[in-house]
């Protein structure tokens, strides 16, 4: 059994928090049994303030925790601490907080800490990042308990008490199966003199009960080993003969179906069980029930969501939903300072251009529904979350689409998230994203002459092609700067594999290709794959990336326009319906400040 330094109550439940949240009973549950980190004050940033590790232990008052140090210096200076009585209290970091109302119903807790909360009354949380609102938050949570030497006399985990009462148990067992012997294992220690004894003994007894004698008046010796009898009760398990015949008997032409076959042998073999074969026990033999290789829910297949969490992260947020842009364009020939004459009349210069465009916005939604049968039975895992998380990860992703390339349904569905509201980065007019071809021929021909072939390979010409065009189009970029850099992973493939004249590759790793495109990040996304636009020439370009600095792409939304979640019980059809929808608009709002390369798609 391991050994604790001490323990103490890592939440409690029912107690008032400062914000007005009470933390519900078995709100932490699937977490009893769990061992986390126990950290120093909940620092995150180094990995030397792991202090050890605590066991969770569920209980009717809340979660309490069994806590071992760790052997470094600052384990054992916490140690002396807490066994001096200077440290006192725990504290958990959980995320994943469910609530309704003000009760807290369910969250994860990720790590244990020891904290100087000594003046704290009771308990209080302290939210460290809110996602709208959702009601989903990470929370650090306190309780103001104070922690207690553990000593081998205390009561054990419950993880620990279950494993030696389980260690007891089956030393009990097999005591038991060493000390208790079958009769026939009994008899057969017996020798011959002693057998037919036995046998004499039950033969008489036999006669006695029954009052039988032999015809000629004496009593028989009974000769027969009682445990030797082959009628003894048949059970109903299947043999592996069983089994493989049941299957032959399927594959004849005349039998057809594996359930035809199941019964056929049943009625033939009925007389050698004694209730025969029933298909439940034959489907109990023959195919077992299935158990999951992960329990509790099911493994979400997506698209690549990394790069959304990007966009939606780090584009500008404002409180404000009718975007209106205004850049006046002073760069005409006839702006310019004049040089004077004495004598000569001054002269007006020409005037600037006020260019300026509104955004205005659009709810965009995503709903669903779920039978409350359904919600009842399934039990191993939180439907309703799982369903609200697929949810969430849809809308998400196609508010970034919508945001880099457009939404990519046709111009006349419905469902369409309008270009006019949410304008893609990539479709946007040329004020304000830079549409730039790469021309591969001409990095071909620059690189190899008229040895076309002969020395490069065409990942090296494609990567060469993709810098040159990044480097020239940066030429009338007019952005924040610190761009970065939104591609396929086919084209990242691409450039990472180029090679130079000797098999060396030119760029080592992501890090290396991003300092020779000059931004500061590359992001790969599946879904930019086999993009193609129209231009207003009827000119077909393929969309290679997008350069982009997200702070100049606004997201506008006003108060209760942020993604909000609803519920409602549809009592006709006994069903719960779920959405959730934003209000919100969106546009780069500084001239020339993305660049999408293209390249120009050749009509075959």
């Amino acid at each position: 059994m391991e050994k604790y330094d001490f323990s103490g109550w890592a939440t409690k439940n029912d107690l008032k928090c400062s914000d007005g949240r009470v933390i519900r009973k078995d709100a932490f549950k699937h977490c009893d049994g769990q061992t986390v980190p126990l950290c120093w004050n909940h620092d995150h940033s180094d990995p030397y303030r792991i202090v050890g590790h605590a066991l969770l232990e569920n209980r009717e008052e809340g979660v309490y925790a069994y806590c071992s140090l760790n052997d470094t210096d600052l384990g054992n200076t916490a140690k002396i601490y807490v066994q001096h009585g200077d440290i006192k209290h725990l504290s958990i970091y959980a995320n994943q907080l469910k609530q309704q109302g003000e009760n807290v119903l369910h969250g994860a807790i990720r790590e244990v800490s020891l904290v100087l909360a000594g003046a704290n009354p009771g308990a209080f949380i302290d939210s460290v990042m809110v996602h709208g609102e959702e009601s989903e938050e990470e929370a650090i949570i306190y309780t103001g308990e104070d922690v207690s030497l553990y000593h081998a006399d205390k009561e054990e985990p419950k993880e620990e008490k279950k494993a030696e009462e389980s260690t007891k148990s089956e030393d009990k067992k097999e005591e038991s199966e060493e000390k208790e012997e079958t009769i026939a294992e009994v008899f057969e220690t017996l020798n011959e003199k002693q057998k037919n004894a036995v046998y004499a003994v039950i033969g008489q007894a036999i006669e006695d009960s029954s009052g039988e004698k032999d015809s000629e008046g004496g009593n028989k010796e009974m000769k027969q080993n009682a445990f030797d009898r082959e009628d003894v009760q048949k059970g109903t398990a299947l043999s592996h003969a069983d089994q493989e015949s049941i299957i032959t008997l399927a594959k004849q032409p005349n039998v057809g179906s594996f359930q035809t076959a199941k019964r056929i042998y049943a009625e033939e073999h009925a007389d050698e069980l004694e209730h025969g074969f029933s298909d439940e026990d034959l489907n109990n033999y023959l195919f077992p029930e299935y158990k999951d290789v992960k329990p509790g829910a099911p493994e979400l297949i997506e698209r690549d969501q990394t790069w959304v969490g990007e966009v939606m992260r780090k584009t500008h947020k404002s409180p404000i939903s009718r975007i209106r842009t205004r850049q006046v364009d002073a760069r005409a020939a006839d702006i310019r300072a004049k040089g004077y004459k004495k004598g000569e009349e001054k002269t007006v210069s020409g005037n600037p251009k006020l260019m300026a465009r509104t955004t205005d916005p659009q709810t965009v939604y995503r709903k669903d529904a779920l039978h409350r049968d359904d919600i009842i039975d399934i039990t191993d895992f939180d439907v309703v979350a799982y369903q609200y998380g697929i949810m969430k990860n849809n809308l998400n992703e196609d508010l970034a689409l919508a945001t880099m390339v457009g939404d990519l349904r046709e111009d006349g569905d419905p469902d369409k998230i309008s270009e006019e509201h949410i304008r893609p980065i990539w479709k946007d007019d040329e004020l304000y994203t830079i549409h730039y071809d790469v021309d591969i021929a001409a990095a071909k021909a620059e690189l190899q002459g008229t040895e076309t072939g002969a020395h490069f390979g065409d990942n090296y010409i494609y990567a060469e092609a993709i810098v040159t065009a990044t480097l020239y189009s940066r030429e009338q970029y007019k952005g924040s700067g610190n761009l970065e850099f939104y591609c396929t992973p086919h084209l990242l493939n691409v450039m990472l594999l180029a090679r130079d004249l000797n098999g060396r590759r030119i760029y080592d790793s992501k890090a290396d290709l991003a300092k020779a495109l000059n931004v500061s990040a590359i992001h790969t996304a599946e879904q930019f794959e086999g993009l193609t636009r129209t231009t207003k020439e009827g000119e077909t370009k393929k969309l290679l990336g997008i350069f982009v600095n997200l702070s100049d792409y606004q997201h506008g939304s006003t108060k209760g326009g942020e993604i909000t979640r609803f519920e409602q019980f549809d009592i006709d059809f006994n069903q719960n319906k779920y959405l959730i929808e934003t209000r919100l608009s969106g546009a780069l709002t500084r001239i020339k400040s993305a660049i999408a390369l293209e390249e120009p798609v050749v009509a075959g």
